[in-house]
């Protein structure tokens, strides 16, 4: 056992600083009113002594907790093994380190984690939530709402209960969608499949309709056994292909929802001697570095800002601080300033655009 060290007191740096108790708070806690010289003093004696605030203290007189939660609607297993998470998560925690916050993970392996989630959000632990990968069935909006944390979403909600004004930061899925179909088509691909994510989810359904759109424009409709409904992993996207080469042996291109289904399809379409792109031409969708490295043939895809989605998504909740909305409508705030694309209000919203990267497999 090891002997617990006392910390300096606020006290003591008055006494260090030859100034108040009162006039060390204001200093340390962000206040006006103190003279640049008493301030000096202050933060030197601060230096000297290593003084470190008392976070719930200060706490009391900010009413900031400098800490965000980032919620993840999905269990453990498939956060930490899909990079996607690892990529987003990268954006949110440079943002919040940038403005001294600290970032506080909690997942949803279950219903009995909802209500644990939203009774810690409840108990006035953070200053706001970061929520992405929801479910169409997901209790956690409602959840959160109730809670009264202001609240950023990533990816676009599917309210359900017709509650206006989510705050969301989202790509343009559907955009994305309809350029990679377009790229199939313009190589002279007619039977072009689609493996999707989970249907359950808003960037899934809008690849979906991206994908749809295109094969109605150009073939008059497509054809509905060309879609296999996957769960954006490589097992869902090894499945998936298994089933469309069963059902439709003659297809010469898919577009898959991501690059880990992708990653899948690619297994199966070598195991049955399937030549890519010469038989059948491949394309994904997230351009995620990990993942595209492993591909063979290197793999074309379509590229959104995972990262810069993370990082929007914490900036949008910064600038509204304690004074924001509840329940996703943050309002300007001190600790970050205006950017000159980020709207704000009840309707705020940032669609990222999205790239093709062309590579071997399309």
């Amino acid at each position: 056992m090891t002997e617990a060290v006392s910390r300096p007191t606020l006290e003591a740096v008055a006494a260090r600083a030859g100034v108040s108790r009162a006039t060390v708070s204001r200093v340390v806690n962000g206040g006006d009113g103190v003279r640049e010289p008493l301030a000096e003093r202050v933060r030197q004696a601060v230096a000297e002594l290593g003084y470190v605030p008392n976070q719930a203290a200060r706490s009391l007189v900010t009413k900031r907790h400098h800490a965000v939660a980032v919620v993840i609607a999905e269990p453990e297993t498939k956060v930490f093994a899909d990079p996607f998470f690892a990529l987003q998560l990268r954006g949110i925690s440079k943002e919040l380190t940038a403005h001294d916050n600290q970032l506080v993970l909690l997942l949803t392996e279950g219903r009995a984690d909802h209500a644990r989630v939203a009774r810690y959000l409840a108990g006035g632990h953070v200053d706001g939530a970061l929520v992405f990968s929801l479910h169409l069935d997901d209790p956690l909006p409602g959840l959160i709402r109730t809670a009264g944390v202001p609240t950023v979403f990533g990816g676009r909600p599917d309210w359900s209960d017709g509650t206006p004004g989510p705050v969301y930061v989202d790509s343009d899925n559907r955009g994305g969608a309809r350029t990679a179909v377009r790229h199939l088509v313009d190589l002279g691909r007619r039977r072009v499949a689609h493996i999707t994510g989970a249907l359950d989810q808003t960037s899934a359904v809008d690849r979906l309709d991206g994908y749809r759109d295109v094969m109605d424009e150009v073939m008059g409709g497509g054809d509905p056994r060309l879609v296999e409904e996957s769960d954006f992993t490589p097992a869902g996207g090894e499945r998936a292909m298994r089933a469309l080469l069963e059902r439709c042996p003659d297809v010469d291109a898919v577009f898959a929802a991501n690059d880990l289904t992708a990653l899948g399809a690619l297994r199966v379409l070598r195991r049955n001697g399937r030549r890519v792109p010469e038989d059948v031409a491949v394309i994904g969708f997230d351009d995620m570095v990990p993942v595209t490295e492993e591909t063979d043939p290197p793999l074309t895809t379509v590229r959104q800002d995972i990262e810069e989605m993370g990082r929007l998504m914490a900036r949008l909740l910064l600038r509204g601080g304690p004074s924001a909305g509840r329940g996703g409508t943050p309002a300007p705030g001190p600790d970050a300033g205006p950017e000159p694309d980020e709207p704000s209000g009840p309707d705020a919203r940032v669609i990222l655009p999205t790239t093709l990267i062309r590579r071997a497999s399309a």
